[in-house]
């Protein structure tokens, strides 16, 4: 049980916080697989776009997207030079 009226609130918070980007990062996975089986550009459209607001929602580092949109390039420019 919480001890502060502060840790109440986060105690009702976290639970709902969790379940809503439980279904983002689970989506960033399935587009991720996708890409990763060989996806058409608007499928790698649409994964960048899905980094893009995870970090802008806090549900990802800025970082951690910015590192992920860097690999996809990468990989992207690999597949096209191949």
């Amino acid at each position: 049980m919480a001890n502060s009226k502060s840790a109440s609130k986060r105690a009702r918070q976290n639970p709902r916080r969790t379940l809503r980007n439980r279904s983002v990062i689970t989506n960033l996975r399935s587009l991720t697989k996708r890409q990763a089986a060989g996806a058409k550009p608007e499928e790698t459209r649409a994964l960048v776009s899905a980094l893009d607001k995870a970090a802008k929602r806090g549900v990802i580092h800025k970082n951690v997207a910015n590192r992920r949109k860097a690999r996809l390039n990468k990989a992207a420019g690999k597949a096209s030079a191949a």
